[in-house]
């Protein structure tokens, strides 16, 4: 694709008063780990260009972590094990840590012989649930329950703390505030471990103190827990949170929206109902990807940080969040809020939500990248949260069962080859408030509301001279603002066999009513061979370069394309993860 030209835009909540740079700035998407390639730029302009107008550079992407061949290699056992063990072992995870036995009480901060970069701790099968008022508890986490890893690993040779094999490993956190607190490590792997009843169980790093980097967390279970991983650092970067499935404490059997709470809906203190994110980062050359999510307040976002830092090291850059399944947030499915340049949220699943599917306010200068999402049970906000100014959001091949209506004007967007369809609430099926003449909406699909509360306009646009003029059709608001040239008009019969989802009650506070639940394994997004949308899209290189037939179909799935997998791989795509 060619790169997003940005500056100018300004964007302004919350106290932020800040303006774009100018620039260029893109993404080559889907390339493999661990390669080199050569990108060639090409810059053109009708009034010529001064300078070099072509540049190449040599580009190489991460490999996955892996543990050293030749690490060191230390034993963990539950104190109820009474079999046989490995040499060396050590009582708990903190003395293997810190390398130093019979350190209970007022010993259990001695590291005569800390963890080196390629060790590797393992963690055999069995339950370890420090009790935190038990100072010479053998695990060696007194009052606060937390385990704190400050070591230093390397790119080659991380630092491993994984389960041994020989049964589940379950942390189980005794109702702490934190469990894990990683914040002052590099190059750490925490990998097929399970995690349960505690606040937070990565707390990995705090904006303007400190933060980890080069952390992976991969094929791990969260059960019952207010936050998955954290960290609000601007230096964090590279984090790895892959193949994990994290189930928070919400409630299960039925959408509320964010506002619930504070409607007196949902009492707070109630354990079971009272988580934040499973994932929350910022920082850069973050990988969030193929996580099973369910019951949080939101499923994965980037920090709402304020002002980007002045250092482009320092900003929320190439983040990566795809082919995740999320089920039943309170409020959106994933957040860019904060995110700076190329935040790639793609090929990710999402069914039940009580606000917004895709939260963006703001994003400071973009591209924050909407690909192929397949997004399904929207109870208020629609498809999309816009507030703030947001320039530079570009949408491509989503599915969204949802209205396009989020927020306030926003400048230098780019929505091509979606479908939008309305489930007949109380409101348009799409707002197109650019403050940019440079924005573009066109070979889109929308299924209007019709619901006995739905306006009769359902197309509203912010004109040139600041004034918002609303439609009954897309044809008129074809020929008023130029927009949606070759868009059409879609409804159900696109798909195989899905229906509409039926919206909760309307007319309360907000909204907040609960709503209906919906199963990912009960929906079918597949377009009908013979429907509409096929052959309707354009071609978008580096998105859609493969498609069959005449032209690209709309919507994530094309016609005849390949299985997507949502969510931990090994789970058996058949069945909920949740239940």
């Amino acid at each position: 694709m060619s790169l997003l030209r940005i500056g100018d835009e300004h964007i302004g909540r919350a106290g932020i008063d800040y303006t774009t740079p100018h620039m260029f700035a893109g993404s080559i998407l889907d390339l493999k780990s661990n390669t080199e390639y050569e990108a060639r730029f090409t810059l053109e302009d009708p009034d010529g260009v001064e300078g070099e107008a072509t540049q190449v550079v040599n580009v190489s992407t991460r490999a996955a972590p892996k543990a050293a061949s030749d690490g060191r290699v230390r034993h963990v056992y539950s104190q109820y094990y009474t079999g046989e063990k490995e040499e060396p072992n050590y009582p708990g995870l903190v003395s293997a840590y810190n390398g130093s036995t019979n350190t209970k009480g007022d010993w259990y901060v001695i590291s005569e012989d800390k963890v080196q970069p390629g060790d590797i701790i393992k963690i055999h099968g069995g339950l370890y649930q420090g009790v935190l008022l038990n100072y010479p508890d053998w695990h060696n986490i007194p009052f606060d329950g937390t385990y704190w890893f400050t070591a230093k690993g390397t790119a080659e040779r991380p630092i491993v703390i994984e389960a041994a094999g020989d049964g589940e490993v379950i942390f189980d956190g005794a109702g702490a505030a934190n469990l894990f607190n990683v914040m002052a490590t590099d190059h750490h792997i925490f990998q097929n471990l399970t995690f349960r009843n505690v606040d937070r169980v990565f707390d990995a790093g705090r904006k303007h103190l400190t933060g980890a980097s080069n952390l992976t967390v991969r094929n791990c279970r969260f059960e019952m827990v207010g936050e998955g991983v954290r960290t609000e650092y601007a230096g964090s970067k590279n984090f790895l949170i892959q193949d994990n499935v994290m189930i928070g404490r919400d409630d299960r059997f039925r959408v509320y929206g964010w506002a619930a709470h504070r409607e007196g809906l949902i009492p707070y203190g109630t354990h079971l109902l009272d988580s934040y994110y499973g994932i929350k980062v910022y920082g850069s050359g973050h990988v969030i990807a193929y996580n099973s999510i369910a019951y949080f307040h939101d499923a994965i976002g980037i920090s709402t940080y304020g002002t980007p830092e002045k250092e482009q090291e320092l900003k929320a850059v190439s983040i990566d969040i795809y082919n995740n399944d999320l089920h039943l947030q309170v409020d959106d499915f994933v957040e860019a809020d904060g995110g700076v340049h190329n935040i790639r949220i793609m090929r990710n699943r999402g069914v039940n939500t009580g606000q917004s599917a895709i939260s963006a306010q703001p994003v400071f200068g973009g591209p924050a990248y909407y690909i192929r999402n397949v997004i399904y049970n929207v109870q208020k906000g629609g498809a999309l949260k816009i507030h703030g100014g947001v320039p530079g959001l570009t949408a491509y091949h989503n599915t969204f069962i949802a209205e396009n209506n989020g927020g306030g004007g926003h400048p230098n967007s780019n929505y091509r080859n979606n479908l939008f369809l309305g489930s007949d609430g109380p409101t348009y099926v799409a707002k197109f408030p650019y403050t940019t003449t440079y924005s573009i909406a066109d070979y889109n699909g929308y299924r209007p509301n019709r619901g006995p509360k739905s306006p009769e306009n359902q197309f509203r646009w912010l004109t040139s001279n600041g004034e918002y003029e609303e439609f009954t059709s897309l044809e008129r608001l074809r020929e008023a603002s130029g927009l949606e040239a070759h868009g059409i008009g879609v409804d159900y019969d696109v798909f195989e066999d899905l229906q509409k989802p039926i919206q909760g009650p309307v007319g309360t506070p907000l909204g907040e009513m609960p709503g209906r639940v919906y199963h990912a394994v009960d929906l079918n997004f597949k377009l009908n061979p013979n429907g509409k949308a096929v052959d309707a899209g354009i071609i978008i290189p580096n998105v859609n370069d493969n498609f069959n037939g005449k032209a690209p179909d709309l919507g994530a799935l094309e016609v005849g394309g390949p299985l997507v997998i949502y969510g931990a791989r090994g789970l058996d795509p058949g069945q909920e993860f949740y239940r």
